[in-house]
């Protein structure tokens, strides 16, 4: 699986750096706060269009609209290829969950609710399909995923191929949310 894209990762590191990335997403993409993105090992396709959304304003973040502003392309595909090159993040699961474990994996066909597997792939590691970039969740960050869900259920965040994502949150209960929140954290 190709994750780095077609930027040039030395340059990446150094504009990583340069650019005050690394000060929030860490030196090697596998950011300390809970409440900020890891990367490491996300695609990179998957961190420029979202450079690219807050650029556009497609997609709101106080501080990643200011840290996107100046980017260029070549700035974003360096930066991207560089936290893509890392190893692929990885949670800790501190303990089993039925009920999440089989919404990730098999999601709730009476309610046609699709498996979080099915886009992101085993253990959400992420996948490609038809030119669709589906980004490595397993691993990430708790209070990042709660957050997003929840904005995607709201309406607050909307820039998820098709809006599938705002679909699949509206769907989910908030037990459910943190239940999945908590075991794909830990993947």
């Amino acid at each position: 699986m190709q994750h780095a894209g077609a930027g040039d990762p030395v340059a990446g590191k150094l504009k990583s750096d340069s650019e005050r990335c690394q000060e929030c997403h860490g030196q090697d993409g596998n950011a300390e706060d809970s409440r900020i993105p890891k990367h490491a090992g996300q695609f990179a396709g998957y961190l420029v269009k979202q450079l690219q959304d807050f650029q556009s304003g497609a997609r709101r973040h106080e501080i990643m609209v200011k840290m996107a502003a100046d980017l260029t392309p070549a700035d974003m595909a360096d930066i991207a290829a560089y936290f893509a090159g890392q190893p692929v993040m990885q949670g800790r699961l501190e303990h089993e969950n039925p009920r999440a474990k089989s919404l990730f994996e098999s999601g709730d066909p009476a309610r046609e609710l699709a498996s979080c597997e099915s886009c992101h792939g085993k253990n959400g590691k992420g996948r490609v399909e038809n030119g669709v970039i589906y980004p490595v969740i397993g691993g990430q960050n708790k209070l990042y995923l709660r957050r997003q869900l929840l904005n995607w259920k709201l309406g607050e965040r909307k820039n998820s191929t098709e809006a599938v994502m705002n679909k699949v949150a509206k769907a989910l209960a908030d037990d459910e949310i943190e239940a999945l929140v908590d075991y794909v954290s830990g993947l």
